[in-house]
C-alpha cells in the first residue's frame, strides 16, 4: 500500500527533474562587472551557430529581454560583445519492466521471469553557452551554461528558450564572495 502512495511522489519528481535546466557560470575574478552598461550581438559569432534562424532570432529576444531587465542597452559602441553557442545530445533509454510469479503469493514482480515488456525512449538533451566579451579588450569576462532538455513543439520551445536565457543571465552580473 505504501508503494501505491509513493508512485505520484515519484513521478513528480520524474516529470520535474525533466523540465529543469542545470547553469553553471564562470567569470574573470580580476573584472569590475560594474562598467558594463551597453552590449551588441557578436554577429561573426552568432552567424556560426549551426541552429534555425528562428531558434537564433528567440534566443537573442530572450537575451534582449533579461539584459534590459538587468538595466542594460543595446549599443552601436558596446562595453560587451554578446556570443552564443549550442549543442545537442541524443539520449536513449531501455528498461524492461518483468512481470509474473513473484516471491511468496500472488501475482508480482519477478527478476527471473523470462520475456516481460522493453521500452524504448529517446530524448534531447540541449547546452546553450552565453559569452559576454569585453568588447575594448576582446577578451572573455563571463560565460554561462544552461543544460536541459529540449522539445520540438514550438510554444513549449519559446518558453523553454526563455527559462534556459533567465536562468543563466540570472548568475550575471556575478557576486564576489
Amino acid at each position: 500500500m505504501k508503494a501505491i502512495k509513493l508512485i505520484p511522489i515519484l513521478l513528480l519528481f520524474v516529470l520535474s527533474s525533466c523540465s529543469s535546466v542545470s547553469v553553471y557560470s564562470d567569470f574573470d575574478k580580476g573584472v569590475d562587472f560594474s562598467q558594463y552598461k551597453t552590449y551588441a550581438f557578436h554577429r561573426s559569432g552568432i552567424d556560426k551557430v549551426q541552429i534555425s534562424e528562428l531558434d537564433k532570432r528567440r534566443i537573442l529576444n530572450a537575451i534582449d529581454l533579461e539584459l534590459s531587465k538587468k538595466g542594460m542597452t543595446k549599443s552601436e559602441n558596446p562595453d560587451l560583445l554578446v556570443n552564443i553557442f549550442t549543442k545537442e545530445r541524443e539520449q536513449v533509454d531501455v528498461s524492461q519492466f518483468n512481470v509474473g510469479w513473484g516471491y511468496g503469493w500472488g501475482w508480482g514482480w519477478n527478476p527471473y521471469l523470462w520475456g516481460g515488456q522493453n521500452y524504448v525512449s529517446t530524448s534531447t538533451e540541449g547546452t546553450l553557452y552565453i559569452d559576454l566579451i569585453d568588447a575594448k579588450k576582446k577578451e572573455l569576462v563571463w560565460e554561462g551554461e544552461g543544460v536541459g532538455y529540449i522539445t520540438q513543439n514550438r510554444a513549449e520551445k519559446e518558453a523553454l528558450i526563455n527559462q534556459f536565457v533567465a536562468k543563466i543571465l540570472a548568475q550575471y552580473p556575478p557576486t564576489k564572495k
